[in-house]
């Protein structure tokens, strides 16, 4: 079963297109004497249930490593790469800022960079066009992006850099996880692929080749793009029939505020626990919610609590998880009364605050989690 090259899932039944007697790659060009021996082939397009994306069937040309570029140096691609990093550098104050252009082939695109205030590395995979970039007077790395395990020379960097690379690649996801760990943890990027949008406009089957496994949307490459790690910042179309978009890792999110709240919430509990055990006093818990099975296991209450109240029945005469404190019902508990409970059950507070002090005695002191600390009920409702 043929199965997508991005999410893995299976492609349409049937292609999209079928065509007979196409190139068999765009570079490798037959001289005189190979003529005889090249023969078209056969390119079945499909697309994928899953996400979308449009790719061919068939295995990725032998030099899908290496950038071979014949328009690198023509005015209208320089004029086009100072114009987007321009923008990238001045929109997003990356001056100074480590580049790594990932598939430079002989630097045609890497010159251009060294015109702006950053560093400026390269990484290719094809050893002759990294001796013509070096020669050149950049700095390029010989080396092949193929996984996360890739690790590139000079890094991590705050930049990458990949132009109609992407859409060469019969495994995406290994190289963007690739470049994913080789940039710092707020890194950007700048990236351009053939679009698909461009041919089904035109209906330019001409565009087709086998050079380019994949074909791709704005859609499907924002796909591609999140699934291993990048928000989509910018995107547009330029030079009619390029898909060129910005985009940053995406943030992790910051929990340092909760861990602060675990610390503070078990010293908080276990203290005013504590505090009730040295008078003699009985403590128990009401709720036998995730919140209250979190907080008894995590602040180690098993042995300072003596039950968990809660009024649902397939919950009672059983324990709670991690901590194995007693769970049972509230007749049973007014059978074994204690001095003090701790609700733990949002959303029902004053609902079981009213019939603590309806059927166990004004003299039941109540305690409320609420937020990130433990308070006392009568200061609450003042």
């Amino acid at each position: 079963m043929k199965k997508c090259l991005v999410c893995g899932s299976e492609l349409l039944k049937e292609p999209l297109l079928d065509f007979n007697n196409m190139p068999e790659s765009a570079q490798n060009i037959p001289n005189e004497e190979e003529i005889k021996q090249d023969k078209g082939i056969r390119l079945k397009l499909y697309q994928c249930k899953g996400c979308g994306l449009v790719q061919f069937d068939c295995k990725p040309v032998d030099y899908y490593r290496d950038v071979i570029r014949s328009g690198g140096f023509s005015s209208t691609m320089v004029e086009l790469r100072k114009s987007q990093y321009r923008h990238l550098i001045e929109s997003y104050h990356l001056e100074n800022k480590k580049f790594i252009e990932v598939g430079c082939g002989q630097g045609e695109f890497l010159s251009v960079l060294t015109e702006f205030p950053v560093d400026a590395y390269g990484v290719e995979h094809k050893h002759d066009l990294v001796e013509i970039a070096r020669k050149r007077g950049l700095n390029v790395s010989e080396a092949f992006v193929e996984n996360k395990n890739t690790v590139i020379e000079n890094g991590p960097f705050d930049v990458f850099l990949s132009f109609n690379f992407l859409e060469h690649q019969p495994d995406p996801n290994g190289m963007l996880q690739g470049i994913y760990e080789n940039l710092k943890e707020d890194g950007m990027g700048l990236i351009t692929v053939p679009s698909l949008e461009y041919i089904l406009e035109y209906n330019g089957y001409y565009e087709l080749i086998r050079d380019h496994l994949v074909y791709y949307t704005f859609d499907t490459l924002q796909f591609v793009l999140e699934k291993n790690g990048f928000e989509v910042l910018e995107q547009e179309m330029v030079n009619r029939d390029t898909l060129s978009v910005i985009v940053r890792k995406k943030q992790k999110i910051d929990v340092s505020k909760i861990k602060e709240s675990y610390d503070v919430v078990c010293k908080e509990i276990n203290d005013y626990v504590d505090a009730l055990k040295k008078q003699g006093k009985k403590v128990a818990i009401w709720g036998a919610s995730h919140q209250g099975f979190t907080l008894a296991a995590t602040a180690k209450l098993t042995k300072k609590i003596e039950y968990i109240i809660d009024s649902a029945p397939f919950k009672q005469g059983k324990y709670a998880p991690a901590s194995h404190i007693p769970i049972i019902s509230p007749a049973d508990a007014l059978l074994h009364s204690v001095d003090a409970i701790i609700i733990m059950a949002p959303g029902y507070t004053d609902e079981i605050a009213a019939i603590i002090k309806r059927d166990f005695g004004q003299g039941t002191e109540i305690a409320v989690m609420k937020a990130k600390n433990l308070q006392m009920y009568e200061d609450i409702k003042q």
